[in-house]
């Protein structure tokens, strides 16, 4: 009986394989053969992807360099169909069966490439003595749903270039909402069902987002700074004297304690990794507005954007270093509504994407290539998300190919890596939908005695402070 099971489990994962791969090769509307070809050589790769022209060597792809090269520069996805098609795929969910999404910025370091336009200066974290550095390169906004144990397996869904001109908390809160629909559409969320959770870690502004997002049925998860002040509502005017009622209540410092009333949930426990730990929520707190940063577009009269502040203390971190306050802010104002334990633990489960973010670079090539326009580059993007799509699916296909030095998994255990290395026989079970290639001879090439002008070069772009506004009561000098 758990043969015919397995057999059974097999064929399903064999034709959802099957079907994806279909419909890939449909979003692809210009270039198709090569583009799929592409993707079919990141998965059956020998080793890591280290350049384009050692992928078209391999024996899936059959044409060559040049055809590859002119895939990526003429090429077109259809990606909002491509979108539809990730989002329709089964993902990983929590035990309440509610969808959590993380979002985060992985940058594509271009430092050299003066003509490639669209640069930004990236943040690139620094090991060697904790200095925040940035490089100029291309951003990309990924987001992936979670699951809800430990695993190095993601679902991502979507990937965003930031632009010169983009606000990023706008252009934040409108992948959100693209997205949210794209679920819905997909049957991935239904009215009724809990809102969608999108976990997020410090540099995204969550009190903007939480108001540009408010009549969407998502919920905000992220991480603040512990010098962070918020304050409670504001209670009734003190006195007999008429005036203006106060738009703030008590003060509540992050990293004052003696301004911490009552928690509205406190639970205490050991973890095996961080000892003994104590979770505190409280409700209904919100920060003081400033027409400053993302507000200062805002027309009328500041909005108090309210939410729950959860503390996580713990007794160590791993490798014996010293522990650090960790404060999230939840979209939710209501503090007894949800359980902080729950809160806190969605949160430790977006670092997963981390791991996703290594092997999109180590292993399957994100950065490696050398594109020169940045359209180039979010067609190889969208390939790397349509071949990591492809590895999950393989999950239950795939056999453990281990080195002589590595620990056996069962199936259920399998890194994406352990799940590439036996992709080359899935795929030769499956087939693929391109056509052969067509007999040709090699092209004329650069016609003698002319000299190619130079490439423009562009500098490194800056995202655009927006102007601060006067403040109420403050006259606007005249030039």
């Amino acid at each position: 009986m758990d043969s015919l099971q397995d057999d059974a489990a097999r064929v399903e994962a064999l034709a959802g394989l099957s079907r994806f791969r279909r419909e890939f090769y449909e979003c692809l509307t210009l270039r198709a053969d090569a583009l799929f070809e592409l993707t079919d050589a990141v998965l059956c790769a020998g080793g890591p992807v280290v350049s384009l022209p050692e992928l078209s060597v391999e024996a899936v792809h059959r044409r060559g360099h040049g055809a590859m090269y002119d895939a990526l520069a003429q090429g077109h996805i259809a990606v909002s169909r491509l979108r539809m098609a990730l989002a329709g795929l089964e993902l990983p969910r929590g035990a309440d069966r509610q969808l959590s999404i993380a979002l985060d910025v992985t940058p594509w370091p271009r430092p050299d490439a003066e003509c490639s336009p669209e640069r930004l200066h990236c943040h690139r974290p620094c090991r060697c003595d904790g200095v925040r550095q940035t490089i100029p390169g291309w951003p990309y906004q990924v987001a992936a749903a979670l699951g809800g144990g430990r695993s190095s397996w993601t679902g991502p869904l979507d990937a965003v270039r930031l632009g010169p001109e983009d606000d990023p908390t706008e252009v934040t809160a409108t992948q959100i909402r693209e997205l949210r629909a794209c679920l819905e559409q997909a049957g991935q969320w239904r009215p009724g069902d809990p809102p969608v959770l999108f976990v997020m870690d410090s540099g995204y502004d969550l009190v903007r987002l939480t108001w540009l997002l408010r009549e969407e049925p998502v919920r905000l998860l992220g991480r603040l700074r512990a010098d962070r002040v918020m304050y409670a509502p504001a209670g009734k005017r003190r006195g007999t004297n008429p005036g203006r009622p106060p738009r703030h209540g008590a003060e509540f410092r992050l990293s004052d304690p003696a301004t911490h009333p009552a928690p509205a949930q406190k639970s205490t426990g050991v973890h095996d990794r961080f000892g003994k730990l104590t979770a505190r929520c409280w409700g209904r707190l919100h920060p003081k507005p400033d027409r400053r940063g993302s507000w200062a577009d805002h027309q009328g009269e500041l909005p108090l954007v309210e939410g729950t502040l959860v503390h996580l203390a713990v007794e160590h971190l791993p490798g014996n270093r010293d522990p650090k306050p960790l404060w999230l802010w939840h979209s939710d104002p209501d503090a007894t509504a949800h359980n902080i334990d729950r809160l806190w633990r969605i949160y430790l489960r977006r670092f997963d994407i981390e791991h996703t973010f290594r092997f999109f670079k180590q292993t399957l090539g994100l950065t490696r290539p050398r594109l020169r326009t940045p359209e180039q580059a979010d067609r190889w993007v969208w390939l790397i998300l349509a071949a990591y799509a492809q590895l999950r699916l393989a999950r239950p296909l795939a056999e453990d190919l281990r080195r002589p030095w590595e620990k056996p998994l069962t199936p259920d255990q399998l890194t994406p890596a352990r799940v590439r290395r036996g992709y080359p026989r899935i795929r030769r079970t499956v087939g693929t939908p391109a056509s052969a290639p067509k007999a040709t001879h090699p092209g004329p090439g650069r016609p003698k005695g002319r000299t190619s002008t130079p490439a423009p070069h562009h500098p490194v772009g800056k995202k655009q402070r927006k102007t601060d506004t006067p403040r109420h009561g403050e006259a606007q000098q005249q030039p």
